[in-house]
């Protein structure tokens, strides 16, 4: 009873963290969520997913996974194999040119995507950030080198600095080239025109002024930086986050992600978002250093890299859930979801589940998740580190199925071996805990029967 004769009601575990949760980590989460230079680099790396989807098919399309020594054609599979190789060897240097237009200079277009989210938020005009963002970043990272080829001298950029190595680089760059051109504007720092003159002509004006201080800016700092270090300020750039990535990529690092975004989905927000901030440039920085190092026949440095996280976590944690629901639970309500959410699940579509079953506020889902995801991750981290199976370096559709994603991507048929052992794994584990939350809505939905 409380001080006015009421009748109060203790509070469960699950009540009181999810107010603290509300009180100290969801506000945090969400401003670390609408931060905008954060969100602009997330939604930015958005657009490179048709180009990394395109560049690792042609890489794997030029570069076959075939030994010729190790294989003969004694059947139909392993002769279009020899022919697939033998094809790939004549058309190379066609075939790869895609590669080499979209992975190869990645940090291209992650410029441009970044530039173009920041100058949208800011309400400036997008098309000549983007520009002016791009003409700054090749300034410092591949400036024009003179080549004599024979008896002729040729003036070429050095591609080779355009890939994944200098995109940390690219996200500084875009942020402040986008940041000064809007100090300028606020500040009325820019060229005026009369307010007759079309916004379409005014606008390379108004990008003038802040595009001049951005010149002189970066020039300035990559002179400093060749004086004092012999490196430019991509290479300092890329030193200064080589041990987050590194970190990044630890297993510690990864079940903690893990954790967090199951968290953030156990209290209703989008997990996936609110670790995608920070977790998407460096897992497609990997996946695009992994691409290069397959194209040059070299071991693939990354386990952390495309949606490997997915493909051995959550893709497989719902689809056991659907797959346990309707062999092991008994209550109406769950089995009538599971019907309608396998298929979709199948293809990655989880949210019948999510608020279907619900999954939100739901301490049975939770747990179970916490165990699958994170054994699962660690299972196949283990089996990627020591080379029993191939790591990613190809990125999919997230709607392709999760075993052949798993084919696809690292082109190791133990990866799809792997992926049907641990959906076994999961189905085991999350047995006994659905079970027990179906006898929990079962004893609910007999009550509610009652007292109707």
């Amino acid at each position: 009873m409380d001080t006015n004769g009421q009748k109060t009601t203790k509070k469960s575990f699950i009540d009181k963290l999810q107010e603290q949760m509300e009180r100290f980590i969801i506000p945090v989460a969400q401003k670390i969520g609408d931060q905008r230079h954060l969100a602009s680099v997330r939604d930015g790396m958005t657009v490179l997913v048709p180009i990394t989807i395109i560049g690792g098919i042609f890489c794997l399309l030029a570069v076959p996974p075939v030994d010729l020594n190790k294989i003969k054609g004694t059947n139909f599979f392993y002769q279009f194999l020899i022919a697939w190789k033998h094809f790939a060897d004549a058309h190379n240097a066609t075939l790869i040119t895609p590669y080499n237009l979209t992975i190869g200079i990645i940090s291209i277009y992650v410029v441009a995507g970044i530039a173009y989210r920041l100058a949208a938020y800011y309400k400036m005009n997008t098309i000549t950030n983007v520009i002016g963002s791009i003409f700054i970043f090749l300034l410092i990272a591949a400036p024009t080198q003179s080549y004599k080829v024979g008896e002729t001298v040729i003036s070429a950029m050095p591609t080779s600095q355009l890939g994944a190595g200098a995109m940390f680089a690219a996200i500084i760059t875009a942020i402040i080239v986008v940041e000064i051109g809007h100090f300028c504007v606020k500040k009325n720092i820019v060229i005026k025109l009369p307010a007759s003159v079309p916004p379409n002509v005014a606008a390379p004006f108004t990008a003038l002024i802040p595009m001049t201080i951005s010149l002189l800016l970066f020039i300035g700092g990559n002179a400093l930086c060749n004086s004092l270090t012999g490196a430019g300020l991509t290479q300092l750039i890329f030193k200064v986050f080589q041990p987050l990535i590194s970190a990044t990529g630890s297993l510690p690092s990864i079940i903690l992600i893990n954790v967090l975004m199951t968290m953030f989905w156990f209290f209703g927000i989008h997990g996936g978002n609110m670790v995608g901030v920070v977790v998407t440039p460096i897992t497609t920085m990997n996946l695009a250093l992994n691409a290069q190092a397959y194209a040059a026949g070299k071991p693939l440095p990354a386990i952390f890299a495309g949606s490997v996280n997915s493909v051995f976590g959550g893709w497989i944690s719902y689809t056991a859930m659907a797959i346990v629901i309707l062999i092991g639970c008994k209550a109406a309500s769950l089995r009538s979801v599971s019907k309608v959410a396998l298929v979709p699940s199948m293809f990655n579509i989880n949210e019948p589940l999510i608020f279907g079953i619900p999954t939100v506020l739901n301490p049975f889902t939770v747990v179970g998740f916490l165990i699958c995801n994170n054994v699962n991750f660690s299972i196949a981290y283990i089996l990627m580190s020591t080379g029993v199976i191939g790591k990613f370096f190809i990125t999919l559709p997230f709607t392709v199925p999760g075993p052949i994603a798993a084919f696809l991507a690292t082109m190791d048929i133990k990866a799809t071996i792997l992926w049907f052992a641990l959906l076994l794994l999961d189905i085991i584990i999350l047995l006994p805990i659905l079970k027990a939350y179906d006898k929990n809505v079962m004893n609910k939905e007999e009550k509610e029967l009652v007292e109707v």
